[in-house]
């Protein structure tokens, strides 16, 4: 499959109109990177939106705390969204949804039980309240000129759900994250039943979850993970540390149940873990023990070998509780004898992060228990055979991966092109794609402008790529300032220049060997352009010092030159 090409095709130029009794479809996030899913429906000159979640930043984007989906498609046009369908409460689909309703606060949102209410807690923390749609599998809403059905589909949280689009111009089939396993802790499975009957009235276009397409074979079953922790809790001799992803309420039930049989009490350690599961047990999708949980100040009264904390921070993040206890600034100290269980996946980019929290907490001495030495993880993402079994089921008309990086995009579509989709209708798109469906075909058509939208502190959308690329020099290279005085009148320097560096040298002398350089560029530059402009004098000032830092030092750092007139 010449995927490259297909890939390549995205590039176009901007779409054309969209014509009479035709469905667009614009993925605003998630096609490329693991988080921030959105896409877009279009018809009649009404607006779908599917899910609105975040991308947690990379190493590489220092200081910023969110990224999001770019609303700039969507900006001029709010007051055409009939709805926007929330597939199920991870952070990845629902974490970008307050940004979006600061811009338009009452476009509806359609979502289940769970996954609405993990969304208005979040809506509350910025005075936001929603118009809301509690919605179940099997349920039918029409939204404008949508109709949208709702089935049931398997994943590590409760309440996921797939929607199926009927317009006027086709159907569409969008998955969600989903996973099939037979036997999940709450009973509830993949609807294949229903599935196979929306394969019968025709899936025009299939947009299934892609983030395990390229792992064989079938993803794990969740309650294969209970005797593992039955077995690490029987072991255990002193305190009992587990990290997970706050919205993961099947992991969190297996916790409870392990604790609830060793005779240990459960502290949940993080605001949105103790935020979710307050939730999950409140609406009955977490089932507690009763008096199990204490509260995590209450656990030094505790004996060490009754205590288990359920804590956020499985991802490195650094300001969660995990990665805090690894540096030594949480109320709660590891030691050595304590068990610590990191019961999820690397998300792509935060290894580095998770290695030094394993590293740290290992250095407190403490056992550190993660997937790559025992099974205390399983995925919530379908695996290529369960992949290929929806294919056969549904036989879908067109296939649009999406949900994963662009290995995962590429192996979703190579599993179409082996269930025998037509290469021709297998699109491999990115962010910004703009693919329309007429008439029983999917084609690409041209695509709009979607960058990264980073939220940085209180400031969203303001940072932008030059400024975390100047914030990456001044943490890997440095920075320098350069102050001088000069007199046009004269030519000559009154003052300076005055070289100040963090980062670059041990011992600001170093400097003192270019200063006359400066000093003799500024005077030359002066005296031969009396009317040279205060930047263009700053430019000689970084030309000489930049050459002289790169060649003398092998250092590349920020310069900063200033130049003022006496």
């Amino acid at each position: 499959m010449d995927s490259a090409a297909r890939f390549q095709d995205a590039s176009e130029g901007a779409p054309p109109p969209l014509e009479d009794g035709t469905l667009r479809i614009v993925p605003l996030g998630g096609l490329g990177e693991i988080g921030r899913n959105m896409a877009v429906f279009e018809i009649d000159s009404k607006l779908l939106i599917v899910d609105c979640g975040v991308l947690f930043p990379e190493e590489f984007q220092p200081g910023v705390d969110l990224i999001l989906p770019d609303f700039g498609y969507l900006r001029d046009r709010l007051d055409d969204v009939v709805g926007l369908v929330l597939t199920h409460g991870h952070e990845d689909h629902i974490g970008a949804v307050p940004y979006l309703l600061r811009l338009k606060p009452d476009i509806p949102l359609i979502g289940s039980q769970l996954t609405l209410a993990l969304v208005e807690a979040k809506l509350a923390e910025h005075r936001i309240t929603p118009l809301a749609l509690a919605v179940a599998e099997g349920d039918r809403e029409r939204l404008g000129p949508f109709e949208c059905e709702f089935v049931a589909v398997n994943h590590s949280i409760p309440d996921a759900l797939a929607v199926f689009i009927r317009t006027a111009a086709g159907t569409v089939l969008h998955t969600g994250d989903f996973k099939m396993d037979q036997l999940p802790l709450d009973g509830r499975i993949t609807d294949l039943r229903a599935f196979a009957r929306l394969g019968e009235e025709g899936v025009d276009l299939f947009m299934p979850d892609s983030t395990n397409a390229d792992v064989p074979g079938f993803t794990t079953a969740e309650r294969e993970i209970g005797p593992v922790l039955q077995s690490l809790f029987g072991r255990a001799s002193r305190r009992i540390v587990v990290a997970s992803f706050s919205s993961h309420v099947h992991r969190v039930q297996q916790v409870l149940d392990a604790a609830a049989r060793h005779g240990r009490k459960v502290a949940f350690v993080g605001r949105s873990m103790v935020r979710n599961m307050a939730i999950a047990a409140r609406l009955g999708y977490l089932e507690v023990p009763e008096g199990i949980l204490v509260d995590v100040k209450e656990v030094e009264k505790l004996p060490d070998d009754r205590v288990v904390l359920m804590s956020t921070g499985s991802q490195g993040e650094p300001m969660a509780a995990l990665s805090r206890m690894a540096n030594g600034d949480h109320r709660i100290a590891v030691g050595p004898g304590d068990t610590v269980i990191l019961a999820s996946s690397l998300i792509p980019g935060n290894e580095n992060a998770v290695f030094r929290i394993i590293n740290g907490l290992m250095r407190l001495g403490a056992d550190v228990v993660h997937k790559g030495n025992a099974r205390v993880h399983v995925s919530g993402h379908a695996s290529a055979g369960e992949l290929l079994y929806c294919y056969n089921i549904l036989r879908p008309r067109n296939v649009m991966p999406v949900h994963g990086e662009t290995r995962h995009l590429i192996a979703n579509g190579r599993l179409a092109e082996q269930s025998g989709v037509a290469a021709e209708n297998v699109l491999l798109t990115e962010d910004g794609s703009v693919v329309d469906l007429r008439d029983g075909r999917a084609r690409i058509v041209g695509r709009v402008d979607c960058g990264f939208v980073y939220v940085d502190g209180s400031s969203v959308g303001d940072v932008t790529d030059d400024d975390l690329k100047d914030r990456r020099i001044l943490g890997e290279e440095g920075f320098i300032s350069v102050v001088s005085v000069v007199n046009r009148q004269t030519g000559s320097i009154v003052s300076g220049p005055d070289i100040h560096a963090r980062g670059v040298a041990e011992d600001e002398s170093v400097f003192e060997e270019i200063k006359p350089r400066i000093a003799a560029a500024l005077e030359e530059a002066v005296r031969s352009n009396p009317d040279h402009t205060t930047y263009q004098l700053q430019q000689v000032v970084r030309r000489v010092i930049g050459s002289w830092v790169s060649r003398r030092l092998r250092r590349k750092p920020m310069i900063v030159p200033v130049v003022l007139e006496a």
